[in-house]
């Protein structure tokens, strides 16, 4: 019965998020454009489509991919799994309450693994390497800058779930990146700069952001010292930044070894 009620207020606020936008749409075209909804039936059955996944797809965030993540994080740092039955370095962790960053091997190849596989999923993702793949007529992969993509956002998140357990500041890694891409722009083909750019915001989409969100807080939540509030927020800006790195060199190394073919059928 809980579960019905809180299903119902889900979907209600799911239609009080849709409408402004239904509300937009309608104005312009009956008001500024002035002229009748082509296909009102069809639109109407879409928004009801729209309304109905969103609220399928916000009650599975909080029934099951949050948790998930939050229980996946809690595991990867008890101490206990972290010893691995080692009695002395168990003893040790309980004493003094210190446990060494490299200690968490299994939680940075998780956050690599479940990084890199959300990321293949991204539907916003498919979106933009298909349309590029298109528009390029092959000239870019769309597996490749799917792959390219996955690797960053899977390279950034390991990277971020490290910074929250060493405690270092955020800003210092978000402004080394940042100075890589603008030498990295300098450098990479005209044509994928822009790809490169819009990459890392089609990563921080519908798959991706929940497991990674829920991730950072099981980790700040259960490593002594670190903040939630702090801490455990962050991961999407590494996500958001390490593609557009990726897809940068990916261009780049296409790039080379492209003018490496022409140059040897040459000779």
């Amino acid at each position: 019965m809980e579960l019905i009620y809180h299903s119902a207020k889900v979907l209600l606020g799911t239609v009080k998020d849709i409408l402004p936008i239904i509300g937009v749409v309608v104005f312009f075209q009956l008001v500024v454009i002035k002229k009748k909804i082509e296909n009102l039936g069809r639109l109407i059955y879409g928004s009801v489509l729209v309304v109905i996944g969103l609220a399928v797809f916000l009650i599975g965030l909080e029934e099951g991919l949050f948790p998930l993540g939050e229980s996946m994080s809690k595991q990867l740092t008890n101490i206990h799994f972290l010893a691995k039955g080692n009695a002395v370095l168990l003893e040790h962790i309980e004493k003094t309450g210190i446990i060494h960053s490299s200690l968490y091997f299994w939680t940075y190849v998780f956050a690599f693994l479940i990084g890199f596989s959300t990321t293949i999923a991204e539907p916003a993702l498919i979106a933009v390497a298909l349309k590029a793949q298109e528009v390029t007529i092959g000239g870019i992969s769309s597996w490749g800058l799917r792959i390219a993509v996955a690797f960053g956002v899977a390279i950034g998140i390991s990277l971020g779930c490290f910074r929250i357990i060493s405690g270092t500041p955020l800003h210092w890694y978000i402004i080394v990146g940042y100075i890589l891409v603008i030498c990295q722009t300098y450098y990479a083909p005209k044509m994928i700069i822009p790809l490169a750019y819009d990459s890392g915001g089609v990563t921080t989409s519908t798959v991706t952001v929940p497991l990674v969100t829920a991730l950072g807080i099981g980790l700040a939540s259960n490593i002594p010292g670190r903040s939630v509030l702090i801490d455990a927020f962050g991961l999407i800006a590494f996500a958001s930044l390490f593609p557009i790195i990726t897809v940068l060199f990916f261009g780049t190394v296409a790039e080379w070894l492209a003018k490496r073919r022409k140059r040897e059928k040459a000779l």
